[in-house]
Order: C-alpha cells, then sequence, then structure tokens
C-alpha cells in the first residue's frame, strides 16, 4: 500500500499545483475523526470548509445515498426525475420562512451542484430580473459587493474579488466581468451611498457573505443586516446572501442572518447541503425573483443540478440538521468552544493573541504574527485546522462534535500555542 508520502508525491507531480495543503492524507473518515494510511487519527477542525456540518460519512446519508445508487443517479434535466421535486418542497419549505417575499409570490429553488455554481447562478438571475422586472436599461445593471469577499473562483468572481494573490492573481485572469462595484465590508452607510452614487435605477442586487468565512472569519458590527435589509427595501435592490459556508446551522441559527431575524431576497447554498459526500448547492428565492417570467426553459441549467442522487443525499442532509438540532448544538458547543480559546488567549502564547472571534462553530484565532507554523504544529499533535491570509487560523468542527472531543482539542491547542 503506498504511503503518505507517495501519494502526496503523486498529488504534487501530477496535480496542478492550485492549493498548498497541509501534508496530511486522509484515506478514512467517521463523524469529526479522520485517519491517514499509516493509521494516524486526527480531529477534524475545519469540516472542508463547512461542509461536514452533520460530520463524516453520516450513516443516514450514506444509506440513502447507497439505496439510490442502485435505482438511478444522473438522467441529466433533459428528462425529470423522481426525487428532485420532493427535496426541492423540502428545501423550498425548510429555507421559505428565512426567505423575503413582500409580494406572496411563494418560495422556488434553482439546483446546482457547487458553491462557485450557486454564486454565478444568484449574478445571472439578478441581473435577469434586474432588466425584466426592475426595468434597468440592458447591460447597465450594477451588482454591488464587498472588499474581502470569497464567493468562489470562477472569472467573473474572482474578477472582483480584493484578494490580488489568491482571487484575480494579480491580474493574470482578466480582462474581468464588468458590472460590479467593490465597498468596505460591513459599511451600511456606504451602500447606501454607492448605490445613490450608481443610481438606485441601475443596481440590481447587493451580493455579500453574512460572515466572512476566507477573509478570516470577518463578523460585521451588529446592526448591519438589519441596515442592508432597509437599504435594499428603500431602494428596490436584491439582498443576496451568500450562506455557502456559514449556513445550515453552522453558526448556531439556520442561517447567519437569522442571528438579526432579517429575511434575504435569495439565499445562496452549498457545501454541508450535500450532507459532505456530494457536491449540492442551489439558490432559494422568491417566485417573483426567479419564477417563468424571468428565467425560461434554455436560459441557465446544469448536466447534474437536480439529478437524482443529488435531491436524495441533500433531501436526507436536510433531515439531519431537523431531527439532531445541530443549529442548537452548534450554538451551545460554539459558545464553550469560543470561551475555551479566549483562556488560552489569556496566556503566555508564542505569537500574541489578537482576537477570537465567531459566530457558533465558525470561529477564527488571529494572531499578530504567522499562524501557519501552528496549524502545521496542531498536526502532529491530531488536530486538523488551516490558516488563512497568514494570521488567522479558523475553527469549524463538524457541528456533531462533543465538549469532551472540544477540551481535547483545547488541551492540544494550547500545548502548541503557548510557550
Amino acid at each position: 500500500m503506498p504511503s503518505s508520502q507517495d501519494y502526496i508525491d503523486m498529488d504534487h507531480e501530477y496535480g496542478a499545483h492550485n492549493y498548498h495543503p497541509l501534508e496530511v492524507v486522509i484515506s478514512k473518515a467517521e463523524g469529526c475523526w479522520v485517519w491517514d494510511p499509516e493509521g494516524r487519527k486526527y480531529l477534524d477542525c475545519l469540516s472542508a470548509y463547512s461542509s461536514q456540518n452533520m460530520g463524516h460519512c453520516h450513516p443516514e446519508i450514506v444509506k440513502a445515498a447507497e439505496e439510490q445508487l442502485k435505482k438511478v443517479a444522473v438522467t441529466s434535466r433533459a428528462f425529470c426525475n423522481d426525487q428532485m421535486g420532493p427535496y426541492l418542497k423540502k428545501l423550498c419549505g425548510i429555507v421559505g420562512p428565512h426567505i423575503n417575499d413582500p409580494k406572496n409570490s411563494g418560495i422556488m429553488a434553482l439546483p446546482m451542484n457547487t458553491g462557485a455554481e450557486a454564486v454565478e447562478t444568484g449574478l445571472k438571475v439578478a441581473r435577469a430580473w434586474g432588466y425584466i422586472k426592475k426595468g434597468i436599461p440592458k447591460d447597465q445593471a450594477k451588482i454591488i459587493v464587498c472588499d474581502g469577499n470569497f464567493h468562489g473562483r470562477t472569472i467573473t468572481i474572482v474578477g472582483f474579488s480584493t484578494d490580488t494573490q489568491c482571487g484575480n492573481y494579480y491580474g493574470n485572469f482578466g480582462p474581468f466581468t464588468p458590472g460590479f462595484d467593490i465597498i468596505p465590508y460591513g459599511d451600511a452607510q456606504e451602500l447606501e451611498d454607492h448605490i445613490l452614487k450608481l443610481g438606485p435605477e441601475n443596481v440590481a442586487a447587493f451580493l455579500f457573505e453574512p460572515i466572512q468565512g476566507e477573509a478570516g472569519v470577518k463578523v460585521p458590527v451588529k446592526g448591519f443586516y438589519t441596515k442592508v435589509r432597509e437599504m435594499c427595501t428603500k431602494y428596490n435592490v436584491l439582498m443576496i446572501a451568500d450562506e455557502i459556508q456559514s449556513g445550515l446551522c453552522r453558526t448556531g441559527k439556520w442561517f447567519a442572518v437569522d442571528h438579526e431575524d432579517v429575511k434575504p431576497d435569495m439565499l445562496l447554498l452549498g457545501k454541508a447541503l450535500g450532507g459532505g459526500i456530494y457536491p449540492v448547492s442551489g439558490i432559494v428565492t422568491n417566485k417573483d425573483v426567479v419564477g417563468p417570467d424571468v428565467i425560461k426553459p434554455g436560459t441557465h441549467g446544469s448536466t447534474f443540478g437536480g439529478n437524482s442522487l443529488a435531491s436524495v443525499i441533500a433531501s436526507k442532509s436536510l433531515d439531519v440538521l431537523v431531527d439532531e438540532k445541530l443549529a442548537d448544538r452548534a450554538a451551545e458547543l460554539g459558545e464553550y468552544f469560543q470561551a475555551g480559546l479566549r483562556k488560552i488567549a489569556t496566556k503566555n502564547t508564542k505569537i500574541p493573541v489578537k482576537e477570537v472571534r465567531g459566530k457558533g462553530l465558525l470561529i477564527a484565532m488571529e494572531f499578530e504574527g504567522n499562524a501557519r507554523q501552528f496549524v502545521e504544529q496542531f498536526k502532529e499533535n491530531g488536530i486538523l485546522a488551516k490558516d488563512t491570509h497568514i494570521t488567522t487560523i479558523r475553527f469549524a468542527p463538524p457541528l456533531v462534535i462533543t465538549k469532551e472531543e472540544l477540551d481535547w482539542a483545547l488541551e492540544q491547542i494550547e500545548k502548541v500555542i503557548v510557550a
């Protein structure tokens, strides 16, 4: 059997170097734990960027997938299947109460596969709505985004990224898609000022992450979501919340915007929607935004989006989130974990801790120096986490983690970062 180093060498030789992973190879996983080919065990504190909210290989989700695989997996959207409709009905039923629907038009979803596809879908729908429903002059629609954003890596998305290194790659991916304007993150007044600057009649949407994950778990000031909702309603601008990483119970609520009881016009979903075993994503909005008078046959699609296997997996994933009350669990354990990290931060750490922040089990520990060394040492102590933007370590364990496992994690973290 090849060793971990053999697998790493093969990745390096035959795969493009578009990632800089920790040198650990995962060959088996269960719940909050993963193992390498040599049998070494690690506590997963990243959850595949929140894809593993229900834990690795959740038995109910795996069972549902296995049963469906014996019947049919993918037929394409050229035909209907017997799983997509029931899944979308469940999805809209669960997510619908979190969506703004001022005209009581009803809730609809558009299924896709990856998170970036969900964002691209949201952008296309927003522009179409802007031209067809709002009356924006053709090719004049503007979408406002935030600095520090991470919505994916397609050409359009990296074009409005302010991350020059891993986003737009110092301009080497241009020319970029026009029609996007960037404002400071978390500044609702700047949003209104920018809408007025562009002309409210030309602005289709405001796209934002309620919590910026890749930027380092940046949480905006209290009241930001509420003010954004007010501005978007005032100027008839679609409020689009990218909850691909922060949604589906991760922050202690079903969605991060729920912390202010705010309803966006559109939610972008992915990652945990696939139960950690299959890529599933999509948008959920109201029929006025994505109904048949806006999105017609042939205007958008995906061979795999809404396929039978994806629908079954996503449907069961939603069941697990509900049945196991994972939002409540994330709220309780997130508070517990943050308290433990803050206690460690008060000690004589090797690099001073600037801040511990987050919501639920989406947490960051920011240092006043390069934190990469710590995540490498965590690995040696049996914990897998990841640094972002050099100084910040993100902790996002599966929501099924226990207090005992968190206590063990806190012990290892303290061993590594305290002098």
